[in-house]
């Protein structure tokens, strides 16, 4: 089984890259950030942990991790940011690493996985090949003002808390 990592930067085309792979190569696909919110769901890896370390007022009316509220705690403190990947980074990559067991048993023959933080969590350890999907800076904006209705201070924010295309390359 051959096992790819994408990444890049937000608004660099990583989802019309893993569409193509998906249609073209019937890749398996795990989106790294929607594995994230699945285990943060109740009965999952992280939610306990989570609802441990900062307390039920992350919590919505209906016991759901209230992604608001969780965010506003964590990206105030640089010390709670920590904590956060700390239980869900691991939790991420060990469930990762479940399923490409699973894929391999299955004889899948393309894994890939799409993570921001590919690099940074050391993915090229269990992955065959690293990605980086770029686009100029000045269409990812575009892309991002017209699909996501992004405000340029915004762009700016997310792009500032990303790798820089050098770190990437």
């Amino acid at each position: 089984m051959r096992k790819i990592g994408i990444t890049g930067g937000v608004g660099a085309g990583k989802s019309t890259v893993l569409d193509y792979l998906k249609q073209e190569y019937k890749a398996y696909l795990i989106v790294a950030d929607e594995l994230a919110k699945e285990l943060e769901l109740p009965g999952h890896a992280c939610y306990d942990a989570l609802v441990e370390a900062f307390g039920q007022e992350i919590l919505d009316e209906e016991g759901y991790i209230d992604k608001k509220a969780f965010a506003a705690r964590i990206f105030s403190d640089p010390e709670s940011l920590n904590m956060a990947n700390g239980i869900i980074h691991p939790a991420v990559k060990k469930e990762i690493l479940k399923r490409l067991e699973e894929q391999e048993a299955a004889g899948t023959k393309l894994f890939v996985v799409e993570a921001a933080l590919l690099i940074e969590e050391k993915y090229d350890a269990i992955l065959d090949e690293l990605w980086y999907i770029y686009t100029d800076n000045a269409v990812r904006r575009e892309r991002l003002k017209k699909s996501r209705g992004y405000t340029d201070e915004k762009i700016d924010s997310i792009m500032q808390q990303q790798l820089s295309e050098e770190a990437f390359r």
